[in-house]
């Protein structure tokens, strides 16, 4: 098992400020970003690194030398002239391969990743997640077993609405999907991802990890707080995750009827602001929706995930993500033109029942006695009860006596946050 990162790039964008540095030797918080890499795939025993190198690269070398001195087996590819993103992996062994790039910062289980390829039987594997700039970042669309089965990059200024899962910079690649021919080879996605998507073998990872770009002094300076802060310790693999399950209309949208028109969806006012503060916080924002439209017949799986896919987009624009959603496609009544039998049901998922969240705890190890759920509705506030969360309302009357009630889910989070600060100052 061998891990490359690609560490020979120039920093545009910040390079005036280290002018002698390649970009990955930036200093963050006493130490290169690179020396971050490396420590972390030491402390998960992935020893053998390449580090693929160039602009320049003496900087690189006489830090890490061997790399025996930070516990680990380095060797290098030094690209005389620059090969692009994928230029330099047919110069690597073939053998699975982890791929990093220099400039991002993960607080990521690189092993359970690692599984989940392995398990998909993956050419390539991606690691994916929500971001606070979709509409900047390149957006992989997966199917339900999480194939990739489109790319959408950022500079398609035609590409739609499209739901806020982004390619994070981080790959597994099989060995048979290392390309053998460097002349052909120069953009790691056009050049190697791209082509094996028809394939049916490229996956992509869903999960809350952290992972961010550093390519900007704003995006550092951002990284090195949420370090000191614990942000990003706090959604790793290891950790007991704490979420703010939140219900979607009339707490994060106008809710007018039922929604089943993506362009009437409509941001209440402070909504995104509060979902922004969550994702700067130790909690996960992450969307609990009762949806039985789907089951009434008036709206496909197909539309409802266009008006999500306009959902991620309006809060993108305005610097915010959910971490995940999850809806309930049920209802129980029968009877009704136009319904779809199938989904006319008695389940588990459908709020006041916790079948959501519970499901939301599981597949993101959430704390659910640190936890929160948000909505408009009783029926909210008892799917919160019943899964063990502490259960906040939004609006004007009082649900039922002990029910602590806001405003809006701005009001609502801004408390949970003030709350939770109180007590770490304790």
């Amino acid at each position: 098992m061998r891990t490359a990162i690609l560490a020979g790039g120039k920093g545009t964008r910040i390079g005036s400020m280290y002018p002698e540095l390649p970009k990955p030797m930036f200093p963050m918080l006493g130490k290169p970003l690179l020396q971050w890499h490396i420590e972390q795939l030491k402390a998960q025993g992935l020893l053998d690194i390449t580090l693929i190198v160039g602009y320049k690269s003496e900087a690189v070398t006489s830090h890490f030398g061997n790399g025996k001195g930070f516990g680990v087996n380095i060797s290098y590819i030094t690209e005389d002239q620059p090969l692009g993103t994928g230029g330099a992996l047919p110069l690597l062994p073939k053998e699975e391969t982890l791929l990093l790039l220099g400039d991002v910062y993960y607080d990521v289980d690189f092993r359970e990743f690692l599984k989940f390829h392995k398990e998909k039987e993956a050419l390539i594997t991606l690691f994916a997640h929500p971001n606070s700039h979709p509409h900047d970042s390149d957006i992989v669309v997966v199917d339900k077993e999480s194939r990739v089965i489109a790319w959408k990059s950022k500079k398609d200024k035609e590409r739609g609405d499209l739901r806020n899962l982004v390619n994070a910079g981080l790959y597994a690649f099989s060995p048979e999907a290392l390309p053998r021919e460097a002349a052909t080879v120069k953009d790691l996605e056009k050049d190697i991802v791209f082509p094996l998507v028809s394939s049916g073998k490229v996956f992509a990872r869903r999960t809350v990890e952290y992972a961010k770009d550093m390519g900007t002094p704003t995006r550092i300076a951002s990284v090195a707080c949420d370090i000191e802060s614990g942000v990003t310790s706090t959604r790793s693999h290891e950790a007991k995750r704490k979420a703010v399950f939140i219900d979607r209309d009339g707490t994060i949208n106008i809710e007018d009827g039922f929604l089943t028109d993506p362009e009437k969806l409509k941001l209440l006012p402070g909504a995104a602001e509060a979902i922004k503060l969550l994702n700067g916080s130790p909690y996960l924002a992450i969307c609990i929706t009762n949806q039985p439209v789907i089951a009434r017949g008036e709206v496909t799986f197909e539309r409802l995930d266009q008006i999500h896919a306009r959902l991620d987009t309006l809060l993108g624009y305005e610097g915010a993500y959910l971490d995940d959603l999850f809806f309930c496609p049920h209802h129980p009544h029968k009877g009704f033109e136009g319904e779809v039998l199938e989904y006319k049901i008695e389940c588990n998922c459908r709020k006041p029942k916790p079948g959501l969240i519970l499901e939301a705890a599981r597949i993101h190890g959430i704390d659910l006695s640190q936890s929160y759920m948000i909505g408009d509705r009783l029926t909210d506030v008892k799917a919160g009860e019943a899964a063990g969360c502490t259960p906040l309302g939004i609006g004007l009357e009082p649900f039922e006596p002990g029910i602590r009630m806001y405003k809006s889910l701005l009001d609502a989070v801004s408390d949970i946050l003030k709350i939770d600060n109180s007590g770490k100052n304790a």
